[in-house]
């Protein structure tokens, strides 16, 4: 049997600060897109 190993989840990044910065953006994408949706009554 072939087990398989992705780097992203085996290996996070040497640049901590790039993976949270990363995450922190998204998690701001998110926010404003549920916001949006809510004000906007989508």
């Amino acid at each position: 049997m072939n087990h398989w190993r992705d780097t992203m989840v085996d290996r996070p990044e040497p640049d901590g600060g790039a993976y949270v910065t990363g995450w922190t953006i998204s998690g701001i994408a998110v926010i404003v897109t549920i916001v949006a949706v809510w004000v906007l009554g989508i």
